[in-house]
């Protein structure tokens, strides 16, 4: 994970009234799929068609947004929704890691008043089979399956469903076309540092409310009173 200084310029102030939905996106932000996704990548391409490019620059398509990778790819658009159901059903059946930290993540949110959702172009088998059940307990609204570009409209109708006020809701995920959808939906957006997209890339791109570097800082973040408890222990320390 990214632990370097961020510009101050670089993120909007982060607003001060209290957050009451916080919107998960699922891989690359609570789960770390992308060492498993490039694993079958080479499988993708041979059972989709797919002519990937040579040498496969994985660090220079951590720059590109969805629509550039899926572009530089070549891949037609109407192969998208077999191959997202083939990488589903592959996920489904795969133990897939969480980030470190991220359990404790959940549990201190839930704990604190904020309610859960989590949207993700990911199938929901595979989502509640790598949070296990006391995990995706924590979480109220599950919304996966979800269209590789059609998160915006997904993120209003949880909004909804949840019967928070825009202004009260935050998007939390690592990847430029979560940023997009969470603008196009008129709501807040955290980026995390150490998922698909580079975290540079995201803030060139999007206009995030915060740029987390652990999950710890999600927390401090939308809990004040633990930020206020992590600021008097190291102040302790000094």
């Amino acid at each position: 994970m990214q632990t370097g200084p961020i510009p101050a310029d670089a993120v909007a102030p982060l607003a001060r009234a209290p957050w009451s939905l916080a919107v998960f996106d699922f891989d690359g932000t609570l789960a770390d799929t992308l060492p498993w996704f490039l694993g079958i990548l080479e499988e993708l391409a041979a059972r989709f068609d797919v002519e990937l490019p040579r040498p496969l620059d994985v660090e220079a398509m951590r720059g590109l947004s969805a629509r550039e990778i899926v572009a530089r790819l070549r891949i037609p658009a109407w192969k998208l929704p077999l191959i997202a159901r083939h990488v589903h059903a592959r996920a489904a059946e795969t133990q897939i890691s969480l980030f470190p930290g991220t359990s404790a993540m959940l549990r201190t949110l839930h704990e604190a008043g904020i309610v859960l959702a989590l949207v993700s172009s990911n199938g929901e088998a595979a989502v509640r089979r790598a949070l296990g059940p006391r995990d995706a307990a924590l979480v109220t609204h599950f919304a996966c399956g979800a269209k590789l570009f059609g998160k915006a409209r997904v993120f209003r109708a949880v909004t909804r469903r949840a019967r928070v006020a825009p202004e009260r809701v935050i998007c939390i995920g690592d990847e430029i076309r979560d940023g997009e959808a969470a603008a196009a939906a008129g709501l807040a957006f955290g980026a995390v540092s150490w998922g698909y997209n580079d975290p540079d890339a995201i803030l060139r791109a999007t206009r995030p409310v915060r740029l987390f570097a652990t999950p710890a800082d999600i927390v401090e973040a939308l809990v004040p009173a633990t930020a206020e408890v992590a600021q008097a222990r190291r102040f302790a320390r000094r």
